[in-house]
This record gives C-alpha cells, sequence and structure tokens, in this order.
C-alpha cells in the first residue's frame, strides 16, 4: 500500500466533517465499535502517557504548546490534532515532524486487517473517517514508543474517538456555542459532552469558563473525584509586552512563576499558554522532570498557524479561523487593540453550519468593507448566504467566487497602512496560507 492507495482506503469510510448537520450522538450511539478495533489491535492507545484536550477555541494552541514543552524537555511526544490546513499528515507528528508518507502507507497497511475482520458480520456500528485516523494515530504512536501523547479531541469529547485513551491530565479549554446541532443547545449541555473525557482520579485542567459551564464540569470533577486545577484562580498571568510577531507574559502558577515569551499573537493565547503551563506543573508533580527552563524554551519555540496570525505587511494581512460568536468576538477585541486606526478589509467565508447572523453580528463594528467568498470544502456556506445577513444590516459587499479571488480583490483595494483580515472557517484560512505561499 503506498500513501495515496492509504489516502483513498481512508475516504471509504463516512467523514462527518465534510457533511455539514450530521449528528454523531444518535439513540444508541456509542464508541463500542472503536474500542472492539483498538482492542483487536493490543489497544494501542494505552501505551503512552497521554494529556487529552477538549473545548469549543484553543484546545489545538494547548495542545501543540504542551507538546513542545514535553519535546523540550527531552521526552519523545506524539501531538494528534483536526482538522489540517494542507495535508492529512499535518495530523499526526512525532517532536514537531510529521508522519511520513511511507509510515502513513505502512501504518495503515497494518491497522487494514483489524478494520476488514470488523467489517465481516459485526452487529457494531460502521467506523468513520476521524475514528480509523485516530486508530491510526494511536497505532504510529505506539510503534515509535512515544513518552506522551497529546491529543486533541475532534468533536465533543464523551464520544470523540480519543476518549478511549487513559490520561494523566485532561485539559478544557474555554466552551462557547459551537455544533450545537450535534452536542446540544445550551452550554451546560455542551459542558457536559465536553467534560465527558474526564476520568476517574485524573488531573483536570479548566480554562476559565462561564460561570454554567464550571458549574458542570466542577460536578463531573466531584463524582469521578478528579482533581481539578483553576486557570484564572490557581494559576494566573499578566502581559508584559508585545510585538506583531511575538509576546511575553508572566504566569504565575502552582509551584513556579514563569516569564514567558510566545510567538504566538492575541490575549487569547495568553490564557492558552497558562492552560498549557497548569497541565504541564500538573505532570511535573506528578514526577516528569519538567523544568522551568524547559516550559520557557518550550513556549518560545511553539508554532501554530492561522490563528491571529501575519502573514506580510504594507499592507498587513492578518489571518484567523474564528468560527463561531465567540471566537470572531475575541478576533475583533484583539483586531482593535493591535490595528486600532488602520481601514480594515474583510475577507470573509465560513460554514453553512455555523450561528452565521451572530457571527456577523460580531464583525459589523469592524469594518464596512466587506468581501464574500467560500472555500473548495462540502460544508462551505455560499455567498449568497452571506450577502444577505451583511444586507440586513446596511452593509453593500462584494462577492467573489474563491479565496484566491478574494484577497486579490481585497489586495488591489488596499493601500500600504491597511489590514486586510480573512476569516470565518480554517478551510478559508488554509486557501489563503496556500495563496501568499504561492501554493
Amino acid at each position: 500500500m503506498n500513501y495515496s492507495q492509504a489516502e483513498e482506503y481512508l475516504n471509504s469510510f463516512i467523514n462527518y466533517e465534510k457533511i455539514p448537520g450530521i449528528s454523531y450522538a444518535q439513540p444508541g450511539y456509542n464508541l463500542r465499535h472503536v474500542e472492539e478495533l483498538l482492542n483487536r489491535m493490543g489497544n494501542p492507545q494505552l501505551a503512552a502517557r497521554t494529556i487529552h484536550i477538549a473545548g469549543t477555541k484553543g484546545k489545538g494552541s494547548v495542545a501543540a504548546m504542551i507538546a513542545q514543552v514535553l519535546s523540550s524537555s527531552g521526552y519523545k511526544t506524539g501531538l494528534y490534532t483536526s482538522p489540517h490546513f494542507h495535508t492529512l499528515r499535518e495530523r499526526i507528528s512525532t517532536d514537531g515532524n510529521l508522519i511520513s508518507e511511507v509510515e502513513f502507507a505502512t501504518a495503515m497497511a497494518e491497522i487494514k486487517p483489524f478494520i476488514e475482520s470488523m467489517r465481516k458480520g459485526t452487529a457494531l456500528s460502521q467506523l468513520t473517517y476521524f475514528e480509523v485516523l485516530t486508530s491510526l494515530a494511536f497505532a504510529y504512536f505506539k510503534k515509535n514508543q512515544v513518552d506522551f501523547q497529546v491529543l486533541e479531541v475532534g468533536l465533543g469529547g464523551r464520544l470523540d474517538a480519543t476518549n478511549l485513551s487513559s490520561p494523566i491530565v485532561c485539559v478544557i479549554t474555554p466552551i462557547s456555542l459551537d455544533h450545537t446541532q450535534i452536542l446540544g443547545n445550551s452550554l451546560e449541555e455542551i459542558a457536559w459532552e465536553k467534560a465527558g473525557i474526564v476520568k476517574p482520579g485524573c488531573w483536570v485542567v479548566l480554562s476559565p469558563q462561564p460561570e454554567e459551564v464550571a458549574s458542570v464540569i466542577s460536578n463531573v470533577c466531584r463524582e469521578k473525584e478528579a482533581k481539578m486545577v483553576q486557570v484564572g484562580k490557581d494559576i494566573t498571568w499578566h502581559k508584559i509586552g508585545s510585538d506583531l510577531y511575538s509576546q511575553s507574559l508572566v504566569i504565575e502558577g502552582r509551584r513556579n512563576n514563569y516569564q514567558v515569551s510566545i510567538p504566538l499573537l492575541g490575549d487569547f493565547q495568553l490564557e492558552n499558554a497558562a492552560s498549557a503551563v497548569a497541565a504541564l506543573e500538573v505532570l511535573d508533580y506528578e514526577g516528569f522532570n519538567i523544568s522551568t527552563t524547559d516550559i520557557e524554551r518550550g513556549l518560545a519555540l511553539v508554532k501554530w498557524p492561522g490563528r491571529f496570525h501575519i502573514l506580510q505587511e504594507h499592507p498587513t494581512v492578518l489571518v484567523d479561523g474564528a468560527h463561531n460568536v465567540a471566537a470572531m468576538r475575541g478576533l475583533v477585541r484583539n483586531i482593535e487593540a493591535y490595528f486600532a486606526h488602520k481601514r480594515i478589509f474583510l475577507v470573509f467565508g465560513t460554514s453553512c453550519d455555523k450561528d452565521i447572523p451572530g457571527i456577523v453580528n460580531e464583525m459589523v463594528p469592524l469594518s464596512r468593507q466587506v468581501i464574500v467568498t467560500r472555500a473548495a470544502h462540502s460544508r462551505s456556506a455560499p455567498p449568497s448566504t452571506l450577502v444577505a445577513e451583511f444586507s440586513k444590516r446596511g452593509i453593500d459587499v462584494e462577492i467573489r467566487e474563491t479565496v484566491a479571488e478574494a484577497i486579490s480583490r481585497a489586495l488591489s483595494l488596499a493601500n500600504r497602512t491597511d489590514l486586510i483580515c480573512v476569516t470565518g472557517s480554517l478551510f478559508v484560512v488554509a486557501e489563503a496560507l496556500d495563496y501568499f505561499s504561492g501554493g
């Protein structure tokens, strides 16, 4: 099996990432089918020490930070995240190195017999794209004998394939309304789904949350006798400086203080860094050797593109994958903080299953110069839908059918002192990254 054959085989499984509004939480749905597959594979998900991360926003950034620090501390560390920008291989890495095409194909060839044996005469649910990929990641990390695996939940938590791991520490990043058709229509319902990753007796790092979310998760932790660390209470931080490419902060931890510089922008990344440090302090407390220097050095090296990410200056081009109301509100707040006096052009495209009216409401105060577009992805909202929402608010927008055309139009309108912000989905951001890299 070569890489293209491995991808083709993976694509033969239903992929809910490409189908809007499909609920995985159908009555009776559970993880027994994935559990059975992993059992046949020898339970590779249990081979490495695990850090498991759920939340609505920030979970990928926190995962990347924790993984980088662990690598900097001398631990061989696997990182599993989603989605990807350009290649599926971005989702699975070890010490910052993506799984190679040969390694991916080899891993798929090794797990395929177990999958095929499941397909024959089983009454269990059929496996999905994400479940197969997650199983492959577990097998790859076990084969490579990683010391730690840092796992980002794909969706929710309780019924996510990553939830068959056995974490030392779970991190629950900020929770807000998103994927409501799947996870629930209230913050409490969504919080309960995310808290499904909490295991009896494990540690839980809780990022700052709305009161109703914190209440749900605190109750789950009590029920499961999990030990909770609250970011913002048990561990705090304050910003000490920033420029267009990095920001500095002091994190007051439970065990030490850390003076940190991170090459990621936006106030939300300060909170993410504090959450990462809280988890790393737990690991240090549990006997793993992670020094203050390791933490400071690792955070200085972290890479996580596409989130408040400046691609060029003159004009400034900023990309951000904000795709729900809370994330867009945060993006607008950070743009106003960093670029208060710039004229702003917005290039906007999002997915059809998002709260488009709510997202547009957040964007309206920022700019009346808007170009709407769509990514080449099956879940992309038609530009006409976006136009209608802006029109209701008295804003005339331009339409460009592709992200590249929209960016080109914005560049033609902007002068050297302006800001172009490309946002609305990670799929749109991926195409913007391609545009500016010549891809």
